[in-house]
């Protein structure tokens, strides 16, 4: 591959950018600012990728030394460059949105996302707790982004409580998914939640997380924002999310911890689903 494109790291990027299009679909909008949300996401969150394997180019010598920076195909100032220059995109697109829809809180948002994605790369990945709480804050905040583009009251309303059920579950699985590496984190002297404060802490606080998203989820239905199929469709999510929060806080060895987070991701594409099935 590519060294370009392999260090975007395309599967992340991807996932990303659904969430923009799920927004679309849920409002049943395909316009210029929504095309240009899409862009400014796939720059984003590229560009956060990026500047994360600059900051982990020591690391990475040791760990994962075929990745791109570490191996010698990209230079470590040429990949700052293209992160910057990634950046500048995305913000160039979210000033194009506000412009298009007279709305300068894309923008804003842009800016925000700009300034956590470095902050994130440099700092807040490694701070316990709160590195958790920003994967999940930029996951959601996708959502929210792509219901600024579109500007209606209803979609702001509708994508502001996407981006939160998917704030609260990310922020679930990727604690869930210190606790699955525990034991690697700490031979690389790493300082998660799970290795300052025990793992059943932090299966209580992942129990909890999963647990509210799953008492969320009807709400849109019986606020007539989703249809009779969503709820269905929904429910099979919320068994899985609940099989999972039981899992995990019953027993924290590292083989349930992998299950639980399987479990985790595979009841959040279920959820996309209903989300779009739901609105038609």
């Amino acid at each position: 591959m590519n060294p370009y494109i392999e260090i975007l790291r395309p599967g992340n990027v991807v996932m990303a950018m659904i969430a923009i299009v799920l927004v679309a679909i849920v409002g049943h909008t395909l316009s210029i600012p929504i095309i240009l949300a899409m862009l400014a996401v796939f720059f984003e969150i590229s560009a956060g990728n990026v500047i994360n394997d600059y900051f982990d180019y020591k690391i990475d010598l040791i760990n994962k030394p075929s990745r791109p920076i570490p191996s010698g195909r990209i230079a470590l100032k040429t990949a700052r460059n293209y992160a910057y220059s990634l950046f500048l995109g995305g913000t160039i697109c979210g000033f194009l949105i506000s412009y298009l829809t007279s709305n300068w809180i894309p923008f804003i948002i842009v800016v925000i996302a700009d300034v956590i994605l470095y902050l994130y790369a440099y700092k807040l990945k490694s701070t316990p707790l709160i590195g958790n709480l920003t994967v999940g804050f930029m996951t959601g905040l996708c959502f929210t982004f792509g219901g600024f583009s579109i500007g209606t009251e209803q979609m702001i309303l509708t994508s502001t409580f996407l981006g939160f059920f998917a704030f609260v579950m990310t922020t679930a699985r990727e604690i869930t998914k210190d606790i699955e590496d525990i034991e690697g984190d700490k031979a690389e002297g790493a300082r998660t939640f799970p290795i300052l404060y025990g793992k059943k802490p932090s299966a209580i606080i992942t129990f909890v997380l999963i647990i509210l998203d799953c008492a969320l989820c009807p709400l849109l239905y019986f606020q007539h924002v989703f249809n009779m199929f969503y709820l269905i469709i929904i429910a099979i999510a919320v068994i899985l999310f609940v099989y999972s929060a039981a899992l995990i806080i019953r027993n924290q060895d590292v083989e349930t911890a992998a299950r639980t987070s399987k479990f985790l991701k595979i009841g959040m594409l279920i959820a996309f689903v209903s989300f779009a099935i739901g609105s038609f």
